[in-house]
């Protein structure tokens, strides 16, 4: 890593920071770009994404995607924790601090929507994230694809129904258009891009003319994350400022997910000896949320102001710091698993 990566938290601080500011400085720059969105998905943030996720498509080899099956362990970890365990922790968690635990700070109606809120979120895997977090830690990268595609044909069809069974909701509506969107500007179109651009460079120079190129625009998928920090703290900054306790009380169960959840799938992963460029995107999938389908079900359930809303809205401030914390670990811990060219057992 170099210098400016070695101090990445430390440059989404400031633009954690940046954001909020400069959405009080000039409010009708940021309500402009806010309102550049179609079925709760931001346009101006798919373009940084766009930025995060390319370099990490290129390197994926479809000749290799074939060959994902051959090693099963980390697939089979990311779907038992992303859908046999995330929600129904995120939804034990939400009942213990809302309803006991923070019980006389919150009146019991508004509990009620926090814990709706975190469900949704814990119902949700990541879908584009993950690649700019398997890109940190040197993932697989067409092991990460194999991953999310496979996580993205399950919540088509698991989504709805485990959300009607915590919520004790049986009309829930999902909201096709944010799903899709989501998916084909996220996953789609910087896969065909990624593609397009792999098949120039290998007919060019080879598999080195693709590892050269990936290397000299990496900065531009870096900044690309430190802008999308700014623009989503600036959306929200006014949520902060209004009602900072808040925040903070329905962010203490997040970050007990999130980082339990990380344990869990890396833990499962480190005693499974799955390979680390495999593991940590594994780990990373469970950890974070596809925020954008979560806060267009909570807003059609329950309402723009609604305290489900809220929290999801809390889910997406907190995922980037606690995720950057947790690509900082994997890399620290990276020594611990087998490494790339050592096959799973």
């Amino acid at each position: 890593m170099n210098t400016f990566e070695r101090y990445l938290s430390v440059w989404v601080a400031l633009c954690i920071l940046a954001g909020i500011g400069l959405a009080q400085i000039v409010p009708g720059v940021f309500a402009a770009l806010a309102a550049l969105e179609y079925a709760n998905v931001n346009f101006a943030v798919a373009v940084l994404i766009w930025a995060m996720v390319w370099p990490m498509m290129i390197a994926v080899d479809f000749g290799s995607l074939k060959r994902v099956g051959e090693r099963p362990k980390g697939l089979v970890i990311t779907l038992v924790v992303n859908w046999l365990v995330k929600p129904f922790t995120m939804a034990f968690l939400g009942v213990v601090f809302f309803k006991h635990i923070f019980a006389g700070l919150i009146p019991p109606a508004e509990a009620d929507g926090y814990i709706a809120g975190l469900i949704l979120l814990g119902a949700a895997p990541c879908t584009a994230m993950v690649f700019v977090w398997s890109q940190l830690t040197r993932g697989d990268a067409t092991y990460t694809l194999a991953q999310v595609s496979v996580n993205d044909a399950i919540m088509v069809f698991a989504f709805a129904p485990i959300v009607a069974l915590l919520l004790g909701v049986t009309d829930i509506a999902v909201p096709w258009e944010t799903l899709i969107l989501s998916v084909a500007l996220y996953v789609v179109i910087p896969l065909i891009a990624g593609i397009a651009m792999r098949t120039l460079l290998v007919r060019k120079g080879g598999e080195e003319a693709v590892t050269r190129f990936t290397g000299r625009i990496k900065p531009a998928s870096i900044l690309g994350l430190l802008g999308t920090v700014v623009l989503l703290f600036g959306f929200q900054g006014h949520v902060i400022l209004e009602r900072p306790l808040l925040i903070a009380l329905i962010a203490v169960p997040i970050l007990i997910q999130s980082y339990g959840i990380f344990a869990l799938a890396y833990g499962a992963a480190w005693a499974w000896r799955v390979p680390h460029p495999v593991a940590a995107p594994c780990a990373m999938i469970g950890t974070s949320n596809f925020f954008e389908l979560a806060v267009a079900v909570a807003i059609s359930l329950f309402g723009l102001n609604s305290g489900a809303a809220l929290a999801t809205v809390v889910g997406v401030l907190v995922e980037v710091p606690v995720m950057l914390s947790l690509v900082a670990f994997a890399n620290r811990t990276r020594r611990h698993f087998p490494g790339p060219e050592t096959p799973a057992p």
